[in-house]
């Protein structure tokens, strides 16, 4: 079956998701993407492009998969002289109705933040099947319809939330864990245990509770080194450069880290995971340290139980940040505890993801 995957904002994990299934999928695979830059303009203009890209290619797919990222239904208008009655799927990496906004972002004060929400409505509508990366993905979505097309003043369209409902299920994310594998770095000189950060440096991460927890700690007098990488931005938040300062005896890494076998050897050395997110829709990065053994600390909420077996929630989940602080002391005082953190999520692996992947279009195709 041929299979055009639409990506208006190809970058990060998006294009690592895309590319994933791409390698291992017995369907074939076109992607059309856009660079990942600009996401409010991709969600605008990002169909325009995409439709003339897809036209002007000659590729004429059995199937159409997009993002959350992409104007759908402006897409198949715009499109509907080439692509007529093929099915089509979304795939939301995340919704905008439960992503926090920036404090920087004039949007919600001026009061130009809902349009995007709408598109994610219109999208989901105008799709023939929905897929969420996890469970709270898709519950946090549907449940934040009813009230947001609530306040728009008429014609609001919640009769149809029942049959959206309907076209919607989880499908988890695909990773290429079985890359970590084939690393094997240098082991870490003996001494304290090193904790990890390993996600984008940005306001919904959490990096004021992160780096105002782990400071506390090391006044404290409590001995660690510090790992802290993963992409950064135009915008960095204030926490990272007050931490580089206060944290520098600690620190032995600090930055991005364009090398896989040097990321990949970084996580494997660490030894324990703090999280301080406030959101996060799947946690791609989270995952990979787990994979590599590291010793997870996670917000009782989001997605990340998903991601924990039940029996063992409450050695790994805290619910507020007292207890984040409690947990963390305790495992820099007793190194943490051993568990098969790697076993919790092999199976996001694209070995066992893929084939539910093809088996979901292949259902898909066949109605």
């Amino acid at each position: 079956m041929k299979i055009a995957l639409l990506e208006p904002f190809l970058g990060g994990s998006h294009r690592q998701w895309a590319e994933g299934w791409q390698r291992h999928s017995h369907h074939e695979i076109r992607i059309f993407g856009l660079p990942g830059r600009h996401w409010k303009w991709r969600m605008h203009g990002g169909a325009v492009t995409l439709a003339r890209q897809l036209a002007e290619s000659g590729f004429r797919p059995d199937l159409l998969l997009t993002t959350d990222m992409l104007d759908l239904a402006a897409f198949l208008g715009l499109a509907r002289s080439y692509l007529a009655n093929i099915p089509v799927a979304v795939y939301f990496h995340e919704n905008q109705l439960a992503y926090p906004w920036s404090p920087d972002d004039p949007d919600p004060h001026l009061k130009r933040d809902n349009h995007y929400s709408f598109l994610n409505f219109t999208t989901a509508l105008a799709a023939d099947r929905v897929f969420f990366n996890s469970p709270y993905n898709r519950d946090s979505f549907l449940g934040a319809l009813p009230a947001f097309l609530g306040a728009f003043p008429d014609y609001r369209e919640q009769e149809q939330l029942a049959g959206l409902a309907e076209k919607c299920e989880v499908l988890p994310l695909g990773l290429d864990l079985r890359r970590f594998n084939a690393v094997r770095g240098p082991q870490m000189p003996p001494g304290p245990p090193l904790l990890l950060w390993n996600h984008r440096w940005e306001y919904d991460k959490g990096p004021e509770a992160f780096f105002r927890t782990v400071g506390e700690l090391a006044e404290e007098g409590y001995d660690f080194r510090l790992a802290v990488v993963g992409e950064k931005y135009r915008r960095v938040p204030p926490a990272f450069g007050r931490a580089k300062e206060q944290l520098r005896r600690h620190l032995v890494r600090w930055g991005y880290v364009a090398d896989f076998a040097e990321y990949a050897a970084l996580l494997q050395q660490a030894d324990i995971l703090p999280v301080t997110s406030q959101q996060d829709f799947f946690g791609g990065s989270v995952v990979e340290a787990m994979y590599c053994g590291a010793f997870p600390l996670l917000p009782d909420r989001l997605a990340y139980p998903m991601h924990v077996p039940t029996a063992m929630r409450k050695s790994v989940l805290y619910a507020t940040e007292a207890e984040f602080k409690r947990k963390l002391r305790k495992c820099l005082a007793e190194s943490g505890p051993e568990l098969p953190v790697r076993e919790w999520v092999a199976g996001y692996d694209w070995s066992v993801m893929a084939p539910q992947y093809d088996g979901r279009m292949d259902k898909l195709a066949a109605k």
